[in-house]
């Protein structure tokens, strides 16, 4: 089929989709108004998506292997662009950016920085390049590249490991949401969502990933765009917030200075402040500690039981506490240490939203600033180089049809992510303001219902620990994973507002986690059991393989996500350090640097991801680490600012010291640099020529 024909059936297809997702709102809210239930709301929400989404999956089921792998080369720029923007965003843009952006005020502009700058280093560093090479996978480039399959099989390593932590992230958000939604458990909710990714890639590969995640990014976009603009429209009066919320947050600096001083603010940040002390002499106490407070908890479940006007909340809470003492001194160090830090952390004055970074004010500690401003400046390398590697966006490049298709897509992806990276400042700013007037200062019996809701899932948490009966804003617990999916609910915005976010949020979550489950499997199947164990395996084999290999690694995942093993963004913020120092200095020298070789590449990529590992390891509480050990003082998110240069400078010495690689690997990098001087050096060039000299190299 022509592609000027097959992209407008598209666009007219997609059109139809977008009008009949708007009535289906529409129902549903006249729905709401007529008395339908919040559950029922959340249901319909999950299931009429994932039905969607599901329904696409099977109708692009495929048993060719090119469709399968690369959705046949045939993927309009436009489209590729809208299914890349959805295949980025993940659970940890959606749910996680503006809630970054609510904490950390100016330092959560890091993640917007990084993450769009990395696709201008994508458009003119690799993806051009990487369709012109053809092929499957990020691997096939690097066996192709550097010769032999111990690159290849470095190269796949890198790709499961940064796309596996990426997928907990997508599943552990999917979890939330459903928890939330539909009221079941977290751990069922990761494993419910895991149903609704399988049907999207199991059947359709790449193929239906693609089409699934075109229509996924029309429902996240949708999703994410209306609370805020109704909450624009609703403070400013001007249904704009990109361009609104900086008025709102002149107004947000005047509210902070005023709430920040109130002495009912600095009496509760004197408490926490006093009950971390506690925890810390706790700690120094051990294990006499642990013993003392067991007798003491005991004593006094006791004593409450024996009295006979005791009330039954105050011997449950008794009770409830004894139950959750730590059972060793090991257990009890964790535990108690997290929570002094959790109430150190709370007895701080927190810092003003628009502040470029702590301690830059003046009179305050400006060794705090030099930290801030250092660790601003790593996340926002490794986000980059970060996004120029990971395997499951560059994969996307090669379903276009063309290298000028390639560029464009790279525009287009750009622009589809724009438009949700240019309102998250503005969600954080708005969420902010409605907590600050509405909720803050507000009477802990009246709470509104969410914070009851989301306090079950383990995202609020309200602690009156002055016991004046009102809210401080020191006694609230917001985790960033919360801002946007309770945004709806914090403004009182009807609750069909809220599961459009949910079903948003899911979209997010599932188009991203089908990229990276695709990912995985082609790593396993593709690159290590077809290309280097089983290379006469038929077409049929090499799909079933493919499939039982990307179900099992969904089980696997599901499973971890289900301990909650930490914040999505944290999780996300790894995948990236990974894929910075595993593929970056591989994947650039490998285009640009025709003396790299295979022994250099293979160096890069060992040592790189080995730094990455190893700081994060020593680093980070979630692997028993701590920042005591750190270098720099650069924090655990960041640990690939150090197995980057590692990476770069490991290619260069050891490719200079071994021998240059062979003349049909310099005739291939400049076939896919210059296609105009063709494989024999003079002759015009093609994807197909350039794949049929990976093929003799293979």
């Amino acid at each position: 089929m022509p592609q000027p024909v097959y992209n407008r059936r598209l666009q007219v297809l997609y059109a139809w989709y977008t009008a009949g997702f708007i009535l289906f709102i529409l129902f549903l809210a006249a729905a709401e108004s007529l008395g339908m239930s919040q559950r029922a709301i959340g249901y319909v929400f999950m299931f009429a998506t994932v039905a969607l989404y599901a329904g696409i999956g099977m109708m692009s089921r495929t048993a060719d292997m090119v469709e399968y792998y690369v959705a046949g080369r045939r993927v309009p720029a436009f489209f590729n662009g809208m299914a890349t923007g959805a295949d980025w965003m993940s659970a940890a843009s959606f749910i996680g950016m503006a809630g970054t952006l609510y904490h950390d005020g100016f330092q959560g502009l890091a993640f917007v920085l990084g993450w769009t700058g990395g696709f201008c280093l994508v458009a003119l560093l690799l993806a051009p390049y990487l369709r012109m090479f053809g092929q499957y996978t990020i691997p096939d480039f690097l066996g192709a590249r550097y010769g032999g399959n111990f690159a290849r099989f470095v190269g796949a390593v890198v790709a499961i490991l940064a796309s596996f932590t990426y997928v907990v992230a997508q599943i552990y958000g999917v979890g939330l949401i459903a928890s939330r939604v539909i009221g079941i458990d977290f751990e069922i909710g990761a494993f419910v969502g895991l149903a609704g990714i399988l049907v999207c890639s199991f059947l359709g590969g790449m193929r239906a990933v693609t089409w699934t995640q075109v229509a996924q990014y029309i429902i996240l976009i949708i999703a994410y765009l209306l609370p805020v603009v109704i909450l624009s429209q609703k403070v400013t009066g001007v249904p704009i917030p990109q361009v609104m919320y900086g008025s709102v947050l002149q107004k947000l600096g005047e509210k902070e200075k005023a709430l920040f001083d109130n002495p009912k603010e600095i009496e509760a940040r004197t408490r926490f402040k006093a009950k971390s002390a506690e925890f810390d002499a706790k700690l120094a106490a051990l294990p006499g500690s642990l013993e003392a407070e067991r007798k003491k908890l005991t004593g006094r479940v006791d004593a409450l039981k024996d009295a006979s006007y005791a009330p039954a909340r105050e011997i449950f809470a008794a009770e409830k506490a004894l139950r959750e003492l730590p059972r060793s001194e090991a257990e009890a160090r964790v535990k108690w240490d997290a929570a002094a830090r959790t109430y150190a952390e709370k007895a701080v004055r927190p810092q003003a939203h628009a502040e470029a970074y702590p301690g830059s004010s003046a009179g305050k500690d400006e060794k705090a600033s030099d930290i801030a401003r250092r660790n601003f400046i790593a996340l926002v390398i490794c986000l980059m180089f970060g996004t120029a590697a990971l395997p499951h966006i560059l994969m996307r490049y090669y379903t276009t049809y063309s290298v000028r298709e390639a560029r464009i897509s790279v525009f287009w992806s750009l622009f589809f992510i724009s438009l949700l990276y240019f309102t998250a400042p503005a969600y954080a700013v708005f969420a902010k303001w409605e907590v600050y007037n509405h909720l803050v200062g507000s009477s802990i019996a009246a709470l509104p219902n969410w914070i009851a809701s989301w306090s079950k899932v383990g995202l609020v948490g309200v602690e009156d620990i002055n016991g004046d009966g009102i809210l401080q804003l020191a006694e609230l617990t917001l985790l960033p994973d919360v801002i946007v999916l309770a945004t709806p609910e914090i403004a009182g915005l009807p609750y069909v507002i809220s599961g459009l976010v949910a079903a948003g949020g899911l979209a997010a979550a599932l188009s991203t986690a089908d990229g990276l489950l695709l990912t995985i499997s082609n790593a396993l199947a593709h690159d290590i059991y077809y290309k280097m164990i089983g290379r006469n395996a038929s077409t049929q084999r090499r799909l079933l393989i493919s499939k039982a290999v990307l179900l099992a690694v969904a089980m696997v995942a599901a499973w971890v996500a289900s301990l909650k093993p930490e914040s999505i963004l944290l999780m996300v913020g790894l995948a990236f350090s990974i894929a910075a120092a595993g593929f970056f200095p591989a994947l650039v020298c490998g285009v640009f640097w025709q003396r790299a070789n295979q022994w250099g590449a293979i160096a890069g990529m060992i040592s790189g991801l080995s730094v990455t590992l190893y700081y994060a390891v020593i680093t980070h509480p979630f692997f028993g680490g701590s920042m005591a050990a750190a270098w720099f003082d650069i924090q655990p998110i960041s640990c690939g600012i150090f197995g980057l240069p590692v990476g770069f400078a490991a290619i260069i010495i050891v490719s200079l010291l071994t021998k240059p690689p062979a003349e049909e690997v310099r005739r291939l990098v400049e076939s896919v640099r210059y296609p105009s001087l063709g494989i024999q050096g003079n002759k015009p060039s093609s994807s197909a020529k350039v794949c049929a000299t990976v093929s003799s190299i293979s």
